[in-house]
């Protein structure tokens, strides 16, 4: 169909002419309502956008000699960022003479990792880098609901 034509159909039912394959021999086009087709592909764009989490790497410190208590509370945390969907870099620091005795720090992240197994798997094995003993959790993947 002949350009001049298409146009007037086009005004004719107050829509627009829009050109889909202009690399096609001839041109390819389409009458639509460009607003409209613009809005539904931000919508579309905007719910693609809300359904996806951007995961970020969280720290929990803790010492060799942390006692009980503490070490609960730094597990919630780290329980709390691993149901957010987080990666959670568990770091065990040593101080002077604390490095004589790096089988507390292994003891420790072991706890962790008792206490979290069914909210997270290991992605990192506990490795000592300088004075820090660092063990990398991820949560586990659960299957998305559906709508």
């Amino acid at each position: 169909m002949p350009i001049g034509t298409a146009m007037t159909l086009a005004k004719e039912r107050d829509m627009d002419l829009v050109e889909v394959a202009p690399q096609a021999d001839p041109p390819v086009c389409r009458i639509m309502d460009y607003g409209k087709y613009r809005f539904e592909a931000l919508k579309k764009e905007r719910e693609s956008k809300r359904d996806h989490m951007v995961s970020q790497l969280k720290e929990i410190k803790l010492r060799p000699k942390i006692s009980d208590h503490d070490l609960h509370t730094k597990i919630d945390a780290a329980m709390h960022f691993l149901e957010e969907g987080h990666k959670v870099k568990v770091t065990v620091t040593f101080r002077g003479r604390e490095l004589a005795h790096q089988e507390f720090g292994s003891q420790l992240l072991t706890k962790v990792q008792e206490q979290v197994v069914e909210v997270a798997v290991i992605d990192k094995n506990p490795l000592m880098e300088g004075k820090n003993l660092t063990m990398i959790l991820s949560p586990v993947a659960k299957k998305a609901p559906k709508k």
